[in-house]
């Protein structure tokens, strides 16, 4: 993976502080990232940068495209610096909150500003450099269009739409291609915009030594471009275009009746037990893709792709499913074949059997190591660091996914035997914060990278957690006020590094 200690911090842009209301990929990303450096950090985890919808509580984990970048993402201020907007379109007629994304209200502005922009562009932005990324991106067309019908449809989901244009018919193709041509190329827009603001970031970001990891979920929701772009890969019914089975993951730690997430499964075989071409090409765009915007990929659920929890389309929860092998080996030697070395990172949590770890390991994808998982059972518990076996793995205090550990430490769910374990394990001192406490054993373990969310640096609580796996509603609005990421936390932090030989880098001027 890395080959060196090292260590990173888990934020997500939209947690980013700013005055729009939401982070975005300008002035405030290039100011975490000197205070990355500054803290000796030289890693970045963001979660998935897709679009999002309000219908999956503008979940990154459900987009609209596994491809498209999130126009809410979008830096009004470099839309200003390239004469696209004036500084008074942009002005903010309401505070933002500092703490909370009003997502709602962020889709609005953003919108308002995209239209106006995109009016701009169309008198006088760049069409050569414009044209040339529409031809690179192969997914481009698909997505525009599926943005522009549901906007005719009012968001309606597309298996709702006209039969001919739901089953991509070629002469309803055109037809809607020719009918909606101005949105099509507003879309085109936003994801020009999007993508030229990336890669600005990510040179940022290499240019102070810093490498950025993301995300991909295995699964892709039902109402997105790539469902309705690409319905053969995927377990459909003919008629209605909805899934027969959808995806989950059986009881856990999270859920005594498992996670229904209602992803249509990947239809991995043809009707000869072979691989399915289309579903290995699709994939293989997505990699590379991944891998064009990003250094490291973390996959959301690997272990779905050695067996997969199918449930019931009708079933209201996730109890009554089964496990259905997946295509294991074959797949990523497909992939590897194509795509060369794949800088993977395997979220291998859960329910994990030697046939995953198999998999994980024949490839030579770093798992994770959660210490919030590690003190729930006895001394032979895989998360503890003892009982690490591999210097390949990443170490983690929690994930999106988890609560803060301060908010953990003072759960009324975690039994105190567990919280009593944790501190005899990290020598706790008097006083001794608990979250620094996790920091420090995760940094002194033999895992190469350990990544830690920004909110247990800052020691923050409960009210600062970014999801609760298995609720829908209140989930992805968590921001960081500007204040926090000061020069003391910076300080601090970059200690901790010294102290456990973690490929500190000077601070910037240092």
């Amino acid at each position: 993976m890395h080959n060196q200690r090292s260590s990173g911090v888990l934020l997500h842009l939209t947690s980013l502080p700013g005055p729009f209301g939401i982070g975005t990929l300008g002035k405030s990303a290039f100011e975490f990232i000197d205070f990355l450096r500054a803290a000796g950090q030289t890693n970045w985890q963001i979660l998935p940068y897709g679009p999002v919808s309000s219908i999956f509580d503008n979940s990154p984990y459900m987009s609209l495209s596994a491809f498209a970048g999130n126009p809410l993402l979008i830096d009004p201020a470099q839309l200003v610096g390239a004469g696209l907007l004036r500084r008074e379109q942009v002005e903010i007629s309401h505070d933002f909150s500092e703490y909370l994304v009003d997502f709602a209200a962020v889709l609005a502005f953003k919108e308002k500003i995209l239209e106006l922009a995109f009016l701009e562009f169309r008198l006088a932005g760049d069409a050569a450099a414009f044209a040339d990324f529409c031809q690179t991106m192969d997914w481009l067309d698909d997505y525009a269009l599926f943005m522009a019908l549901r906007e005719e449809f009012e968001g309606a989901p597309w298996f709702s739409w006209p039969a001919d244009i739901a089953r991509r018919k070629p002469e309803a193709l055109a037809q809607w291609r020719k009918n909606l041509a101005e949105r099509i190329l507003f879309h085109k827009f936003v994801q020009f915009c999007f993508f030229s603001q990336w890669q600005i970031f990510w040179d940022y970001a290499h240019s102070h030594g810093v490498k950025i990891i993301g995300d991909i979920p295995i699964y892709v929701a039902l109402d997105s471009a790539d469902v309705w772009a690409n319905q053969e890969c995927f377990v459909l019914d003919r008629e209605t275009g909805q899934p027969t089975h959808v995806a989950g993951v059986p009881p856990d730690y999270f859920s005594d009746t498992g996670q229904r997430w209602g992803n249509p499964l990947f239809k991995w075989h043809g009707d000869g037990g072979e691989l399915n071409t289309f579903l290995l090409d699709w994939w293989g765009q997505r990699f590379c893709h991944i891998c064009q915007t990003v250094d490291v990929v973390r996959i959301d659920h690997f272990r779905g792709f050695e067996a997969y929890w199918q449930i019931p389309a009708s079933e209201e929860t996730a109890i009554n499913g089964k496990w259905v092998k997946g295509p294991g080996l074959a797949f990523f030697s497909e992939m590897k074949k194509h795509l060369g070395e794949l800088p993977i990172i395997a979220e291998d949590l859960g329910v994990i059997t030697p046939e995953v770890e198999q998999l994980r390991d024949t490839f030579g994808f770093p798992g994770m190591k959660v210490l919030q998982f590690a003190f729930d059972s006895d001394e032979h518990n895989a998360y503890l660091p003892h009982n690490y076996t591999t210097v390949n793995c990443v170490a983690y205090t929690g994930t999106h996914d988890n609560d803060t550990t301060l908010g953990w430490y003072f759960s009324d769910t975690v039994m105190q035997g567990s919280k009593a374990k944790a501190l005899r394990y990290a020598h706790s001192q008097p006083g001794s914060p608990v979250y620094w406490d996790f920091i420090r054993m995760a940094y002194a373990s033999v895992a190469e990278l350990v990544i830690v969310p920004l909110q247990d640096v800052l020691g923050f609580g409960s009210d600062c957690r970014m999801n609760v796996p298995g609720t829908s509603q209140g989930n992805w609005r968590w921001r960081c006020a500007a204040r926090f990421l000061n020069d003391e936390t910076a300080r601090t932090l970059r200690d901790e590094v010294l102290f456990y030989n973690r490929l500190p880098i000077p601070p910037a001027g240092s």
